[in-house]
């Protein structure tokens, strides 16, 4: 019989935590028949146990798909499409392949928050999105600051005010930048949590 090498390739955004045993999985049975459960083990490939630097350092395929769905910075995605588009070059059929699932996985990542045409291929698809990812990376820089800022706000809070209370926080969470800074200026001067936030903080 030939050799049969199972494989699970996961991509969640959690580590992988369950057993690689296929007899680990099975659920355990009366008498003679738990002998004869399989023993297979899997390989398992776990996405998140690599960092982007090593992905980029394999140089193929494989890995170029990997680095797509978890990409470092937006700024990422426009250098693998160039990869892509150099590695592929004499391979129409699977550029077409590899654009359109590209399309597929930015448009359903909240955080791309993009919608794309449909096209022909791979070059086209790196045309379109070269100006919607440099939107796309301003909002991500833009979050990063507001997300920055949000934590030294709530950090000024507890130390001046003790326990923050959820409705507080649920309110710097849901704050544009803008507010948050205005918190921020005013948070060393406040006398308590409602001269910030209002009668609601409690």
């Amino acid at each position: 019989m030939p050799p049969v090498l199972p494989i699970v390739l996961y991509n969640g955004s959690q580590r992988w935590s369950a057993v690689t045993g296929v007899f680990d999985l099975i659920l355990a049975v009366p008498g003679l028949v738990e002998q004869f459960k399989p023993r297979l083990r899997y390989l398992l490939i776990d996405e998140n146990v690599y960092s982007d630097g090593e992905f980029a350092s394999l140089q193929n395929l494989v890995a170029a798909v990997f680095r797509i769905e978890h990409p470092a910075s937006p700024e990422a995605i426009g250098v693998l499409l160039s990869l892509l588009d150099e590695w592929l070059a004499d391979r129409s059929d699977l550029r077409r392949m590899f654009g359109l699932w590209i399309r597929a996985t930015l448009m359903r990542k909240a955080e791309c928050r993009i919608v794309l045409p449909r096209f022909d291929d791979l070059q086209e698809l790196k045309v379109m999105l070269a100006e919607r990812l440099e939107e796309w990376a301003h909002a991500y820089k833009a979050e990063g600051k507001a997300e920055g800022e949000a934590l030294a706000l709530q950090k000024l809070l507890k130390k001046r005010f003790g326990a923050v209370p959820a409705d507080v926080l649920a309110k710097i969470s849901a704050a544009p930048l803008g507010q948050i800074d205005t918190w921020l200026d005013q948070v060393l001067d406040a006398r308590s949590l409602d001269d910030l936030f209002g009668p609601t903080a409690s």
